[in-house]
């Protein structure tokens, strides 16, 4: 992969914003700061925060056991897809490819970003069709996005097809990992400098337990990492978010637990779901979620509203007629959940 061939011209050329705590790198606490028209008087937010949220991805790397600097931090992983749509694809000409049924967020960012978004249904397993995939790829096609473990569906994408994709496309290939935390399978960022071309998304919304903070996080090559800080806005990960993070994962042990707790509860469910009369298929699911073929979707999504439970119905996605999504909850939750079911 020639990733100069993948930068967008305009992206080559542009200076990024430099921020005033970007020209002054060797910052102390003890310092006097009058370089960024602050308010001076301390509360805890009123400085900026940091550019590069340095204390963050030092943390990470130790956990993820990856450099640094192949790191790169976003309000929400979504405002870190949208950078990589404005780094490598050329409005109005270039195009990527999406795997349907899957995260909706790649195909909306496309739209937004003015690029075509080439949608290829995965098979009856929800496996890529890797072969149509590539005959797909055009000199234009800058992107291919795979989920795994994939939402809806809940199942992870074989590691043959990755590795074939990530062989046979010059262009970047995306793999989001949102729902690796519980998934038996390893993340393939132990392959991350094996492939130039392979960028990996994760979250700390998730197993993590903090959707509410916004933390998106992207692994991949040095190179790329600098093509994505160049756009990235300033502070784009405000102070409360990045300590909130610290604090959080420097107890990865309670996290873990809780993860363990959440495998155990969907065992459970699993199971439970099974003896339910109306359900026709429970999907396998290497997620915190599991995906459940019923008789009548939209008609068993409004009976569990009016029994005050949401759950999301899936049966307008491709491949998931009369399907239901049903993120795993506490104990108590599950077991009203099922309790509800089995009465409707």
């Amino acid at each position: 992969m020639d990733l100069d061939k993948l930068i967008r011209d305009n992206i080559k050329t542009m200076q990024s914003y430099s921020s005033a705590r970007d020209e002054f790198q060797d910052a102390e606490e003890k310092m006097i700061y009058l370089d960024a028209n602050e308010n001076p008087n301390e509360n805890g937010i009123n400085r900026y925060p940091d550019t590069q949220q340095k204390s963050v991805k030092k943390l990470l790397s130790e956990i993820k056991k990856v450099s640094k600097n192949q790191i790169l931090l976003g309000n929400g992983s979504d405002e870190v897809l949208d950078l990589l749509f404005r780094a490598f694809c050329e409005p109005n000409k270039d195009n990527v490819i999406t795997l349907p049924p899957t995260y909706g967020m790649y195909g909306v960012l496309a739209n937004l970003n003015a690029i075509e978004n080439k949608e290829v249904l995965l098979n009856d397993e929800f496996e890529p069709n890797v072969e149509q995939i590539l005959s797909e790829v055009n000199e234009n096609t800058k992107i291919i996005f795979l989920c795994s473990p994939n939402n809806p569906t809940g199942n992870s994408i074989s590691d043959e097809s990755i590795v074939t994709l990530l062989k046979n496309f010059n262009g970047l290939v995306v793999l989001d990992e949102a729902y690796i935390d519980f998934s038996s399978k390893e993340s393939w960022l132990t392959e991350i400098n094996d492939y130039p071309n392979l960028v990996i998304f994760q979250t700390l919304s998730k197993a993590y337990g903090m959707a509410g903070i916004r933390l998106g996080i992207l692994y991949a090559s040095i190179e790329i990492i600098a093509v994505l800080n160049k756009i990235k806005p300033p502070y784009n990960v405000n102070i409360l978010t990045q300590n909130k993070a610290l604090e959080k994962l420097e107890n990865t042990k309670k996290i873990f637990k809780q993860v363990s707790g959440i495998q155990i509860e969907k065992e459970f469910l699993f199971k439970q779901l099974l003896q339910v009369k109306f359900i026709e298929k429970v999907y396998p699911s290497d997620a915190n979620f599991i995906l459940i073929k019923v008789d009548n979707a939209n008609k068993r999504y409004q009976q569990l509203l009016e029994n005050g439970i949401v759950i999301r119905n899936r049966t307008t996605q491709p491949l998931c007629e009369n399907c239901l999504r049903i993120t795993i909850g506490t104990s108590a939750e599950n077991l009203k959940l099922i309790n509800t079911l089995k009465v409707l």
